[in-house]
């Protein structure tokens, strides 16, 4: 594990996750392969026994009921849960930073209840026509009678199978801009089970199998303007206050399946003999381990550093999406060189390193793909000699 300029306080967080994640995580995942469903009752115990824990809503500020865990410790846990399986890990409850920007009766209503683990949330942004292109959504809430008419559709909504709510961005107006139209949006909170809000089964991935993705359908779904969160038309003020940081989320986790896999290459390597002597010991073997090794500590290392820049209050666009993009980048590298040292077992599911495969691809997807990442990082650069 990488150390550097980690405090003890650090290295006691990321073992107590990893040890929790070994222990609660790790004996459910082969029910869940198989089957694609998280049982209830293992959903229960597993958000029971975060809670007892004290890392529920570790997220979140002390003074809103979190634990209060700085961007760089926060990163340790994702990193560290980034070893389970996405759909149990899912449990370990990490509501939305995005709900610390509810106001009045929203605290009671949603922030407090997803901080106690009392209700689940889930974000919806992507639309059929519109991923990376945000301002593309055709989603749309318009004023009538003093409620708020939204219709359209979501997809691809990770969580909203166990969300009692979602937090829903939405276009509310147009602007005509010099480069053309330009959408105003705004962010609204849906409860489950609101007249014309339907949330029904999506596509089936082959990654993360019983991490569902859902789509949800808005049909003349009328919401007061209690149910706006943050300004009317300040969805983007609100995105990039609390939700720019996620694609650290992504790369710590990319780093942590690496290392859980990079632990299978290395035990096989160092077991399995051809030829009168162990595998690792022949330069295609060994050469392969040394690259994986260095490629995971860079990855782990640019992805601390981008969460300490936020900690420190410094710009960090270009750092976290250069993590996001060399991490998920590492992670499909490090998983088929992990399968190819292990040769023709490596694609059978006695072993799990076919569903760490299959499920390092969509990381180069979500949160942004790595050609949006790609054109942040040269933006940035560019920016500043006026380019």
């Amino acid at each position: 594990m990488t150390t550097y300029g980690l405090t003890e306080e650090h290295t006691m967080i990321a073992d107590t996750v990893r040890s929790f994640v070994e222990n609660e995580i790790y004996p459910h995942e082969e029910l869940v392969e198989r089957s694609g469903e998280v049982p209830q009752e293992i959903a229960d115990e597993i958000k029971r026994k975060t809670i007892e824990l004290g890392f529920y809503a570790c997220n979140f500020p002390e003074s809103a009921g979190g634990a209060g865990l700085n961007h760089l410790e926060f990163a340790l846990v994702e990193r560290e849960l980034g070893r389970g399986s996405m759909a149990l890990n899912h449990f370990f409850g990490r509501p939305q930073n995005i709900l610390m920007a509810c106001e009045g009766e929203q605290i009671e209503r949603y922030r407090d209840p997803a901080i106690r683990g009392e209700r689940m949330d889930a974000l919806a942004m992507t639309e059929p026509g519109a991923g990376s292109d945000v301002r593309g959504m055709k989603c749309t809430a318009v004023r009538d009678g003093g409620d708020w008419v939204l219709n359209g559709t979501k997809h691809f909504i990770s969580g909203a199978d166990h969300a009692d709510f979602i937090i829903v961005f939405v276009a509310t107006g147009e602007d005509q801009t010099p480069r053309g139209p330009k959408k105003r949006i705004t962010t609204f909170l849906v409860d489950r089970g609101t007249p014309g809000f339907t949330i029904r089964d999506g596509y089936k991935s082959v990654s993360h199998r019983g991490y569902k993705n859902m789509i949800l359908d808005f049909d003349d779904c009328r919401l007061p303007d209690a149910q706006v969160l943050g300004e009317v038309d300040g969805g983007f003020a609100v995105m990039n206050e609390w939700l720019y940081a996620t694609r650290i989320t992504v790369a710590t986790m990319s780093v942590g399946r690496a290392r859980r896999v990079f632990d299978y290459a290395l035990d096989y390597a160092a077991e399995r003999e051809q030829f009168g002597q162990k595998i690792g010991k022949f330069q295609g073997i060994s050469f392969q381990l040394a690259d994986m090794i260095t490629e995971i500590d860079a990855a782990d290392l640019l992805t601390l550093a981008a969460a300490d820049r936020l900690d420190k209050g410094l710009p960090a666009n270009r750092e976290i999406a250069s993590a996001k993009l060399y991490a998920s980048e590492m992670l499909s590298r490090v998983t088929d060189a992990a399968i190819q040292i292990h040769g023709g077992m490596g694609l059978m599911d006695d072993y799990p390193l076919e569903r760490f495969w299959r499920d390092a691809r969509v990381e180069r997807i979500w949160d942004g793909t790595s050609e949006i990442q790609r054109h942040i990082i040269s933006r940035e650069m560019l920016r500043t000699l006026g380019a």
